[in-house]
């Protein structure tokens, strides 16, 4: 990839550019516009966007004119209203969408928290988890168990109630550090067992957590339902959180589950819980509410959660200066509108499908070691070793390299290390816009094909 010209004239006179960017000597084409699942630069190269934002974000592609003209409209009427004195008819709205469409016994049964981010929505659900606790008369109760290899936001808090253990290393003296119990990963066991004949002792850890530091202290179990960046996709096993509700349930925990890469169609359903037939307590979303038009996220709860703390008299004891904002709740409710009325969780599920089961195709690269997803939101890892599952060594960069063969030839997928205690192991997220055809999946493993081989061709 090289420096286009027109990125030239903002950059110093030394060639530095007066921004900072995520890595700081890779070459970066300013883009231009955006058309469906495509993406265009200022040279006019075309380019798939095979992840959806690179993390699973732009659920309905580039360009949606509904989503834009109704963050318009509402701009155009009032684009910021305080939350500490008014609210606003999208948010109510938006309100209204979710309380409808929540999983399982959250049907009709919840109220949701509206922020920015999701990092915000994971820390504000650590947050409801603690008040609820202490206006519950248990104010002992403030610990949150997690997993390891599991990501919950860039904010210092939430790096000690992640598992994602590259990215906690530097942070390490800075943060209160939750109890972790292994992931709920069958490709790489961490018990060495098979499902399902292994009695889903990955669920059964976090039991004997509960022994060791008292139920009495622990308000909270957090996990995503498929993991996304720390693990490359990889759904929960069937029977996993039957096994977890019924042990937060017998030691009062709350069930907060992270759905800020997975919910909104994502998976084939509106929330990927709803595959599991189990009923969280609490659950964090952001990224796809508004297909990535604008920032938002919400926290959702059961309404008895809330009403403890309305009844204790306190406020949610949470909240930002942007929260609520009425353009980014108009675009949600946009979102939604148009993932109901295109029938887009029916494509997410059916289409979704075909991309699992082209990826699968992948398998006869000597570099592809397991191929895994659900709906829209597929993974591929790669290993030196098929049949022992060794990784490559971390210098060899996999990841990077397949996802820069991937650029080479106009697709952008998702790069993930560290599956592997955090730090070995490579893998790619292949997640598509919830809108992308079948002819596109085509079109998506044709490049996914070439850049692996190219590839396997530098590392074997």
């Amino acid at each position: 990839m090289t420096v286009n010209s027109k990125q030239e004239s903002f950059t110093t006179s030394d060639g530095q550019h007066p921004v900072v960017h995520r890595s700081w000597k890779r070459p970066r084409p300013i883009i231009d516009y955006g058309e469906g699942i495509y993406l265009y630069d200022k040279d006019g190269k075309r380019y798939i966007d095979g992840s959806s934002g690179t993390s699973v974000v732009v659920n309905l592609g580039h360009g949606n004119l509904s989503i834009i003209e109704a963050m318009y409209e509402q701009a155009k009427r009032v684009a910021f209203a305080s939350p500490h004195f008014f609210t606003n008819e999208p948010m109510l709205k938006l309100g209204q969408m979710i309380l409808e469409r929540a999983p399982g016994e959250m049907k009709n049964n919840c109220r949701s928290w509206f922020s920015c981010t999701g990092t915000d929505a994971v820390d504000d659900a650590v947050r409801l988890a603690r008040q609820y606790a202490i206006a519950n008369g248990k104010p002992s109760k403030y610990v949150v168990i997690s997993r390891w290899q599991q990501f919950h936001g860039n904010q210092i808090g939430m790096a000690g109630v992640a598992g994602h253990t590259d990215r906690r290393k530097m942070l390490f003296p800075m943060f209160v550090n939750s109890p972790h119990i292994p992931p709920a990963y069958c490709y790489r066991c961490p018990f060495g067992d098979t499902y399902p004949v292994c009695n889903l002792k990955c669920a059964h850890a976090l039991e004997t957590e509960i022994h060791q530091i008292g139920e009495e202290n622990i308000s909270a179990f957090i996990a995503e339902p498929v993991v996304g960046a720390s693990l490359g996709a990889i759904p929960t096993p069937e029977g996993y959180f039957e096994v977890i509700r019924e042990i937060c349930d017998r030691y009062g925990l709350l069930l907060i589950i992270d759905e800020v890469m997975t919910a909104w169609g994502r998976t084939g359903s509106w929330f990927a819980m709803d595959h599991y037939g189990v009923t969280p307590d609490i659950i964090a979303t952001s990224k796809g509410f508004t297909g990535g038009y604008t920032p938002i996220a919400a926290t959702i709860a059961r309404e008895e959660i809330w009403q403890v703390i309305e009844n204790s008299g306190a406020p949610f004891m949470a909240g930002h200066t942007l929260s609520e904002n009425p353009p980014a709740c108009a675009a949600a409710v946009a979102t939604l509108t148009y993932i109901e009325e295109h029938d887009i969780i029916n494509n997410s599920r059916e289409t979704g499908a075909y991309l699992l089961e082209r990826l699968h195709e992948l398998d006869e690269f000597e570099i592809v070691g397991d191929v895994r997803g659900l709906g829209f939101m597929c993974g591929v890892e790669f290993v030196k070793n098929k049949k022992t599952k060794e990784p490559f060594p971390p210098g060899k960069k996999v990841s990077l390299l397949v996802m820069n063969e991937g650029i080479k030839r106009g697709l952008i997928l998702f790069p993930c290390t560290g599956n592997i205690e955090g730090v070995a192991g490579d893998m790619i997220l292949v997640t598509p816009p919830l809108i992308t055809t079948r002819t596109q999946v085509d079109e998506i493993m044709a490049i996914t094909s070439e850049a692996i081989a190219a590839a396997q061709t530098q590392l074997v």
